[in-house]
């Protein structure tokens, strides 16, 4: 029996998500997913905001990779709480369908593994980067660990550290097969759709090329409010790392494609790499 004291208890369904199983299913299946051939990846960047506006393109993602064992998630630290590398070592995740664990040996490899790295819960009680991806996870593959990160810190060569140390655990540990890592962030944030597919367009090309470092210098020079740039610069430089040559952008829209407003809108973009 789960430890009730043990479970991160689910903190935005009923807002950004349906709090009711079935209702939760039903909008998942409603994003006209295609059947896709499933492909292994070593990462991929996925929205976080509600489901009406970014559901689609986080599920039409996920719709064509094999989620793997463990999913070591990447997210920003909107709250600010914790350190500056928040890793819930143990424990569950709750959803409304059904709590996901945390795999807590990969968790505490990279943990010894850093020594920015820290065991922290506070900066995920309330963080909704990790958990909006949780239930689209769930929709399509019930039986999978996590390993649950958010990242304060913005200092590229501080990132670079961090993400050359997990690379290590996972290489090291022969973990390449059994795990995969997910960048939770959104794009622009809350500017004309034009300018937004603009500047989503400079750094959805120095993802695709794999160049965290083109990254950073592209979000710094144009301005852009992606809130997971730095998360990004982890998984790519990870996966780049344990191998990757390509990257895929499978879907990009804004809020405006559901709302109707393009005057103020919010970029999502889906990535896999491989």
């Amino acid at each position: 029996m789960t430890n009730q004291s043990n479970i991160r208890k689910a903190r935005v369904a009923g807002q950004f998500y349906p709090d009711n199983p079935k209702a939760l299913l039903d909008l998942i299946s409603s994003f006209k997913f295609k059947a896709a051939q499933k492909h292994d990846v070593l990462g991929c960047l996925l929205p976080h905001a509600g489901y009406i506006y970014s559901g689609k393109v986080a599920a039409q993602t996920l719709a064509g990779v094999n989620i793997k064992d463990t999913v070591v998630l990447l997210g920003p630290n909107h709250s600010g709480n914790g350190p500056d590398f928040s890793l819930m070592p143990q424990g569950y995740w709750q959803t409304p369908l059904g709590n996901v664990e945390v795999d807590s040996r990969l968790a505490n490899l990279f943990l010894s593994s850093s020594q920015y790295l820290k065991a922290d819960t506070f900066a995920h009680i309330d963080e909704h980067s990790l958990e909006v991806e949780l239930p689209i996870l769930q929709y399509f593959r019930k039986d999978f660990k996590i390993v649950p990160i958010t990242i304060k810190a913005q200092a590229l060569d501080l990132l670079k550290t961090v993400a050359d140390q997990l690379a290590d655990v996972i290489i090291k540990h022969d973990l390449a097969r059994s795990s995969m890592f997910i960048c939770s962030s959104d794009m622009t944030h809350y500017e004309p759709q034009r300018i937004a597919e603009r500047k989503d367009s400079l750094a959805i090309e120095a993802m695709l090329a794999l160049d965290e470092d083109k990254l950073e210098a592209v979000v710094r020079k144009s301005d852009i409010s992606m809130c997971g740039f730095a998360p990004a610069v982890v998984l790519l430089r990870v996966c780049r790392i344990l191998g990757a040559k390509n990257g895929k952008l499978v879907k990009y829209q804004t809020s405006g494609d559901a709302s109707g407003d393009i005057s103020s809108v919010v970029g999502y973009a889906g990535i896999t790499i491989s």
